[in-house]
């Protein structure tokens, strides 16, 4: 029994060494299936690019070899050739040659929507109808078995409106030329002709869809992330340019205060540190899509920033009370336009008016520099700068002018409905009621 005890060892060993080897290697294999399912691999065998189908998902797009099994039903006949029970067997052989070329050809072709609809592939169609009647007629028996054949190719190449038609017109034929060589039996070969011709038409029309469909969900997927990419871009710009231009105003103010008014240098050091707070949060707002501005939080920061660049700001504001969307909107407008005005004007006054009427609402940010326009947009970042507030204010209803003032300086003039941004914030919040976002200090 010692050969016994020894094979029991090794097989004990064996279960040892596998259980190590699994729990080596699992962890690595459950990582892999993971990332397999999830597209996180970028590359290679398993990966795919953000934007592509999981090849998982959908699979290969089905082709003419899909219906070629199906010229199995023509071995009675090819059998008929070969043990001498066919006259004018050299002509039965060519015709069931062409049948199968022109078969091959046509099915082939149904899978690609502009070959299946082309003139060529149509005539095919029908010389295919004339030889399987030709045939049918000729030989009938196991020769009559090509019109169910006959009807896949149809169905296959057929689509739409004229399918049912069609598939009609060849049952009859069918049912017609059979009737003439076999009789009852007829009834088999028109059942089998028009069910193979609606089945094979409502399988291929319905996996076309299906891949449509799936094609226009990833489309639309690719485009909403898209979107929001335009919009962190579009943010970013806007919060940064404006920001930053505030901070290096302010810190050169202090670096000319510092040697005779420290006390007023350290006023505008604590003004860039409430300003570099102020844009983390607007920041951390804005990766989250929650952000929403102020049009006199956006004033005042425009009145400190203008006096500390020794701009004299002048600041008019009438009518209604506005909407959180029509402040917002407003809101960006007055930061793109006086970041333009200490960026690149070299203006000494700048003058703000706000007026407008319960449904419409008009800003205009004017001053007396040197009028040059702004900067165009880099390329690759679309929906910056005062591009970016014209799509923003045509979206809700609104328009965005900017050129030369009436003097001298440049001029920048929103227009806005407010029944229009009013009733877009309503939309905007009715998607983001159910989860508020998290703000650090």
């Amino acid at each position: 029994m010692s050969w016994l005890r020894k094979a029991s060892c090794r097989i004990n060993a064996w279960r040892d060494a596998r259980a190590a080897w699994k729990a080596e290697w699992e962890p690595q294999r459950a990582a892999l299936r993971a990332a397999r399912r999830s597209g996180e691999h970028s590359g290679g065998r398993f990966g795919r690019r953000s934007g592509e189908t999981k090849p998982e998902e959908i699979g290969p797009p089905p082709n003419g070899f899909a219906l070629l099994p199906w010229l199995l039903m023509g071995m009675g006949a090819f059998s008929n050739l070969f043990q001498d029970k066919t006259a004018n067997p050299w002509i039965g052989g060519l015709g069931l040659l062409t049948f199968n070329s022109l078969y091959i050809y046509v099915v082939f072709r149904a899978f690609v929507k502009k070959t299946r609809q082309a003139t060529s592939t149509r005539v095919a169609l029908v010389l295919l109808g004339a030889v399987t009647c030709a045939l049918a007629i000729g030989y009938g028996g196991s020769w009559l078995l090509f019109f169910p054949l006959l009807g896949l190719a149809t169905g296959a190449t057929v689509r739409g409106p004229w399918l049912g038609r069609t598939g009609l017109a060849l049952t009859v034929l069918a049912g017609s030329v059979s009737a003439v060589r076999e009789g009852w039996d007829a009834i088999n070969i028109a059942y089998g002709t028009f069910l193979s011709t609606m089945v094979t038409a409502a399988i291929l029309s319905l996996s076309e869809a299906v891949r449509e469909l799936r094609a226009a969900r990833e489309e639309l997927a690719r485009r909403a992330v898209e979107k929001e990419r335009l919009r962190f871009s579009r943010d970013l710009h806007d919060l940064l340019g404006h920001t930053l231009s505030v901070i290096v105003v302010k810190s050169e103010a202090a670096r000319r205060l510092a040697p005779r008014d420290l006390e007023a240098a350290l006023l505008q050091v604590s003004d860039i540190e409430s300003v570099g707070r102020q844009a983390l949060t607007e920041i951390r707002e804005a990766v989250t899509g929650y952000r929403e501005g102020s049009l006199a939080t956006e004033l005042d920061r425009a009145r400190s920033a203008l006096s500390a660049a020794g701009v004299d700001p002048v600041v008019r504001q009438s009518g209604p009370p506005l909407g959180p969307q029509t402040e917002a909107l407003l809101g960006w407008v007055v930061r793109e336009a006086v970041t333009n005005v200490l960026r690149h004007s070299a203006a000494t006054r700048c003058e703000i008016t706000v007026g407008g009427t319960p449904g419409h609402v008009r800003l205009t940010v004017t001053d007396n520099g040197t009028g040059a326009p702004t900067l165009p947009t880099a390329e690759g970042i679309g929906g910056t700068g005062l591009k970016g507030l014209t799509e923003r204010l045509a979206a809700a209803g609104g328009s965005l002018d900017s050129g030369p003032g009436p003097r001298t300086g440049f001029r920048v003039t929103a227009e806005l409905p407010v029944e229009a941004a009013d009733a877009s914030t309503h939309t905007a919040e009715a998607r983001v009621t159910p989860k508020a976002p998290a703000l650090g200090p």
